[in-house]
């Protein structure tokens, strides 16, 4: 069979790229090696893990705050519950993805690809191995987690995000390698369901690469939690047994060292570009010295008609940067001209308050020397924060001090990840603190913070 594109992996960039494809006329199939589509992300990754944390967000409010709201209840943790319901939802969205496959008429092969050649793709399924042909070929195989051998990854004890996801009997106790998002966000899960959480991370902060007011505020707020840090400490070892884990800790720079037990240790110091199996050496492609696919401004890598999208080519490793590469790519394919603002792809974390940034942090600022100003508000002052019990964080701003153009937003609170977008819109048309200050902001929201930061730039805040 052959095909004008043939995309190799569902995830989000996978399965985006797919769509537009077929919804500019080309004839497409997409190749998917798990009995799912959607990746990653829908099945083990963003999806799941959202639905968990929304369940314990609402087990941590009914627990400690629902009294105050004059609601008396006794509150019961049902992990089993809580889990089938996260697997419902999974379920959900890949039944969607599956409607959308149909919907646009694309096919979709299940088995492992691998090339035969720079335009021959060999599909080997359950029952049989196929060969298909295509014109454009998309590589969009994601990422796995990064585990060293010496930790011991067995998948029981010794885990990683996509065995946290299924853990259906609560922890009394987890020990978390990494202070970034996958960490936290787990982390602030099990801690908030009564799981005594303590976190390592190699760096003297968590979430290194955002804003550092972000990093401090919500290291505050996770140790408030309960949320055990050490923070400038590596681990020199991971040994597990089948009733527990112990992890060694030494401090980076000193001679102090320690050890953890726990009944889990879940290793989340970052992802690697997934590309075994694909014999790219048969396409006449490698990759670099970090595994990733080498990719030019138009993803197409050393074979112009083959392009690598999302966790395989540099950049970070976000669904949403996956999804526009997916598009570029096919509209690119198309004659097209799209482009993308990488500095403007927001970068969330989900823990609560959620944690969301967009251009760049202050450090930048100072690094590249640019005049800037900065603004904040808290959601303290804000009424509807107030009215929510959801008065920790800030919005902060950034702004050209001489342009007043907006060069980064950062923001720690309720509903960071849904507020982000208004910084995002503004700054892709280089809109102004001026500009989001001039425009009228609902009452009684949570966006009414973006306004006031937005004046603070110039010391005009109403309510503080």
């Amino acid at each position: 069979m052959s095909y004008d594109v043939i995309v190799i992996g569902s995830g989000p960039g996978g399965y985006v790229a797919a769509i537009r494809a077929a919804q500019l006329g080309m004839k497409t199939a997409i190749i998917e090696k798990y009995a799912s589509l959607g990746g990653t992300c829908l099945n083990v990754g963003c999806i799941p893990s959202k639905a968990l944390l929304d369940s314990s967000e609402h087990f941590h409010n009914a627990k400690n705050h629902f009294a105050e709201h004059g609601i008396e209840a006794q509150i019961q943790l049902d992990m089993v519950q809580m889990i089938a319901r996260k697997t419902e939802v999974v379920k959900q969205n890949v039944s969607g993805i599956d409607f959308l496959m149909k919907k646009n008429k694309i096919d979709v092969y299940h088995g492992w690809a691998s090339f035969k050649d720079d335009h021959t793709v060999q599909v080997k399924g359950a029952q049989e191995t196929i060969e298909i042909s295509g014109s454009k070929i998309i590589i969009a195989t994601g990422s796995k987690p990064a585990v060293p051998a010496s930790f011991n990854y067995d998948k029981k004890r010794v885990i990683t995000s996509t065995e946290a996801l299924n853990i259906d009997q609560l922890p009394k106790r987890m020990v978390i390698i990494g202070g970034g998002v996958i960490g936290l966000e787990l982390g602030s899960v099990f801690a908030r369901l009564g799981t005594e959480v303590e976190v390592v991370e190699y760096l003297d902060k968590i979430i290194a690469t955002m804003d550092q007011d972000l990093s401090k505020e919500l290291l505050r707020v996770l140790k408030k939690l309960g949320i055990k840090f050490h923070l400038g400490h590596q681990v020199t070892g991971v040994k597990a047994t089948s009733r527990e884990v112990t992890v060694d800790v030494k401090k980076r720079e000193g001679d102090e060292t320690f050890r953890l037990k726990a009944d889990y240790c879940l290793v989340a110091i970052g992802r690697r570009p997934y590309t075994e199996g694909l014999a790219l050496e048969n396409a006449g492609l490698a990759t670099d010295e970090k595994g990733r696919i080498p990719v030019n401004e138009q993803l197409q890598t050393a074979k112009s008609h083959i392009y690598a999208i999302g966790d395989v080519v540099r950049g970070a490793m976000l669904a949403h940067k996956a999804e526009e590469e997916g598009v570029l790519v096919a509209e690119t394919i198309a004659g097209q001209q799209p482009h993308i603002h990488y500095h403007l792809i927001p970068g969330v974390v989900y823990t609560w308050p959620e944690v969301a940034s967009v251009g760049y942090t202050e450090q930048e600022c100072k690094e590249k020397g640019w005049p800037y100003k900065t603004g904040k508000f808290p959601y303290k002052a804000l009424g509807r924060a107030r009215a929510s019990m959801d008065t920790e964080g800030f919005v902060k701003i950034i702004t050209n001090a001489e342009t007043d153009e907006v060069l980064g937003v950062h923001i720690i609170g309720a509903r960071a990840a849904d507020l982000i977008q208004e910084a995002t819109a503004v700054m892709e048309y280089r809109g102004s603190a001026e500009d989001i200050a001039r425009m009228s902001h609902p009452h009684p929201t949570y966006s009414e913070a973006m306004k006031e930061a937005a004046l603070n730039v110039d010391g005009r805040s109403i309510h503080i």
